[in-house]
């Protein structure tokens, strides 16, 4: 079975690098970026095949980041992650056209359950 390749983006670093760290322990290829700006960088070199993605950033918002995945990306599934008490904006990032959206703190078991269910939906 392909390993299946991962960009997690959040501008908050521990979280992040520790997620990163989760993920690879569990057999994921994972790229940890801190900025929208260098998520776009990235999917410019290599697209993975699901984006884990901060709705709440400096800088480009994940909001405005999953927009432009879209624009050149349609079929790479985004999954977002949302603050407490912020499930308005993860509906939103649906309406934009991520596939779904997940509450910090983060359980690692639904995160890996719903990023195999975004890479299936998308194939």
């Amino acid at each position: 079975m392909k390993v299946l390749k991962i960009l997690l983006v959040d501008d908050e670093q521990e979280f992040v690098t520790a997620l990163a760290e989760r993920l690879e322990l569990r057999g994921y290829e994972v790229r940890a970026v801190n900025s929208g700006e260098e998520a776009l960088q990235v999917l410019e070199a290599d697209v993975p095949q699901a984006v884990v993605l901060d709705l709440k950033m400096p800088g480009l918002s994940g909001l405005e980041v999953l927009k432009r995945i879209k624009e050149q990306f349609q079929s790479l599934p985004v999954l977002l992650l949302t603050g407490y008490g912020s499930t308005k904006d993860g509906m939103k990032g649906m309406q934009f056209g991520a596939y779904d959206y997940l509450m910090k703190p983060l359980n690692i078991d639904d995160l890996i359950t719903k990023v195999h269910e975004a890479v299936n939906a998308s194939q």
